[in-house]
C-alpha cells in the first residue's frame, strides 16, 4: 500500500505538470502574432451583438410560453412610454414598433395608438415597424412575423383620427394582451 506522503507528493506533481501546462499554452496563445487581432474581431462582435440585443430586448423569448409573449410585449410598451416621456422620440418609436410586430393583434394596437399618441410619432412608430419585424425575425425571436407590417400602408395613408371622448389608457394595452390569445 501506498505511503500517505507518497500520494501527497504525486498529487502535487500532477498539479505542478497542470499549471506548467496552463502557463505554456497561455504564453503561447499570447505570442500568436493574430491575438490582438482576434481579440479586436471578437469583441466588435459581442459589443454588435449586445446593440442589437438593446434594441429587441436583452433577452430572447419563448414563441411556445405564452407568459413570456404576453410579458416581454407589455415590457415594450412600458419601454416605448417611458422613453417618449423622457423625450427620446427615436427610441420610443422603436420600442412600440417592436410591440406592434409582436402583437397578436396588431391593427387593434396600432388604432390605439393612433387614438393616444400625436400623429408625427405613430408615423414614426409606422416608418419603424418594417425594420423591427425584419430585426425580430432575423434574430429569431419570433418565426413568423404578423401582419403588422402590411398594416402601414393603412395607417400612413389614413388622415389623423379625431380625438376620443377618452384616450385608451394602459389598462386598454393590457387587455390587448390578454385578447391576443398569449393568456
Amino acid at each position: 500500500m501506498l505511503s500517505r506522503t507518497s500520494v501527497g507528493i504525486a498529487a502535487a506533481g500532477a498539479g505542478l505538470c497542470f499549471l506548467g501546462y496552463c502557463i505554456y499554452f497561455d504564453r503561447k496563445r499570447r505570442s500568436d502574432p493574430l491575438f490582438k487581432q482576434k481579440l479586436r474581431e471578437n469583441n466588435t462582435i459581442r459589443r454588435r451583438n449586445a446593440k442589437q440585443n438593446q434594441r429587441t430586448g436583452s433577452t430572447q423569448i419563448d414563441t411556445s410560453n405564452p407568459e413570456a409573449m404576453s410579458a416581454f410585449f407589455l415590457k415594450e410598451i412600458q419601454l416605448g412610454e417611458d422613453l417618449l416621456s423622457k423625450g427620446d422620440i427615436d427610441g420610443g418609436a422603436e420600442h412600440l414598433s417592436t410591440a406592434v410586430a409582436v402583437c397578436g393583434n396588431p391593427q387593434q394596437l396600432l388604432s390605439v395608438l393612433q387614438q393616444t399618441l400625436p400623429p408625427q410619432i405613430l408615423q414614426l412608430v409606422i416608418q419603424k415597424l418594417p425594420a423591427a419585424s425584419q430585426l425580430l425575425y432575423k434574430s429569431k425571436f419570433i418565426k413568423y412575423v404578423p401582419s403588422a407590417v402590411f398594416l402601414c400602408k393603412r395607417f400612413s395613408s389614413t388622415a389623423p383620427p379625431e380625438p376620443a371622448a377618452a384616450a385608451p389608457t394602459s389598462a386598454t394595452i393590457m387587455e390587448l394582451a390578454e385578447d391576443d390569445g398569449w393568456n
